[in-house]
């Protein structure tokens, strides 16, 4: 029988500490956490508070120094920070509660369900999801809960393909022939057998694709069809960084280091996941 939630979560944390890599990417993470979290009172100034000290250097007084309007760039990565992070989890949280629940129906009952499901996941899979991405913006318009619905339906396919193979592989298991020989429901049986014996490969994924998200988010904002340009984000932040780049190096620099730093930290601990929980690529079926 596949591993369920309490034999994943055990390895994972008895594990996580001989990783260096992913300890590292989870102290960074749990930083920016707390930064997001606590970015009103850990900002040491108004984000959107504008000054005469224009375009300053790092300094004492502004320590990743200000912008063209004399706004302080550490207070606006923090508040920055926030937008990313919400953006992130949320998008996979709705792609992964709309690719779930596709990719289970199809490789559970297969037939013209499968054909029906899997015909609209290869028409998606066909365009990058950034490509989908930028039209769906150009459609709802700036906002942030229109570029969080749009990066959400642009990575559907990868929960729903990957969860189809889990099941393939898993349905004809003896666990689940012996619930079905009881009488169990198909929907107990894919909520209370299949779908918890299919945790570990949606952890990596849902892991990983958050920084797909947060690129995604910050590629849309610097283009201008992110969030509103009210709103402080590291995408929007390096897009007014363009036209001063010569003038004022640290408008570039320190917002591309904070969404390097921040992909980088989530791939380490989705890299170490996948170590840990031993998930290998699906392919069967796809």
């Amino acid at each position: 029988m596949a591993e369920g939630i309490p034999g994943i979560w055990k390895r994972v944390f008895t594990h996580l500490w001989r990783d260096k890599k992913v300890a590292l990417g989870l102290l960074i993470l749990s930083i920016e956490v707390c930064m997001a979290l606590f970015a009103p009172f850990i900002a040491p100034y108004d984000p959107e508070a504008q000054d005469f000290d224009i375009l300053q250097p790092p300094s004492p007084d502004h320590l990743l120094g200000t912008d063209e309007f004399g706004r302080d760039l550490l207070s606006r990565l923090i508040a920055g920070a926030r937008v990313s992070l919400t953006v992130g989890i949320s998008a996979v949280a709705l792609a992964m509660l709309i690719g779930i629940p596709l990719g289970l129906l199809s490789g559970y009952y297969g037939g013209w369900i499968d054909l029906l499901i899997m015909r609209y996941i290869d028409l998606q899979w066909a365009f990058p999801g950034l490509i989908i991405a930028v039209g769906l913006m150009a459609i709802f318009g700036p906002g942030l809960g229109n570029v969080i619905i749009a990066i959400s339906l642009a990575y559907i396919d990868d929960f729903a393909r990957i969860i189809r193979g889990v099941v393939l592989a898993i349905r004809e298991e003896d666990f689940v022939t012996a619930a079905r020989a009881l009488g169990a429901s198909d929907a107990r049986i894919l909520i209370r057998q299949i779908l918890p014996n299919s945790l570990a490969p949606i952890i990596v994924q849902g892991t990983v694709s958050v920084s797909y998200a947060i690129l995604a988010e910050s590629t849309l904002s610097f283009l201008g069809l992110g969030v509103k340009i009210t709103t402080p984000t590291w995408g929007l932040i390096l897009s007014g960084a363009r036209g001063f780049f010569t003038l004022a190096w640290w408008l570039g620099i320190f917002p591309g280091l904070a969404i390097m730093i921040t992909v980088l930290s989530i791939n380490f601990v989705g890299d170490g996941l996948r170590d840990i929980l031993d998930v290998k690529e699906v392919r069967e079926g796809i």
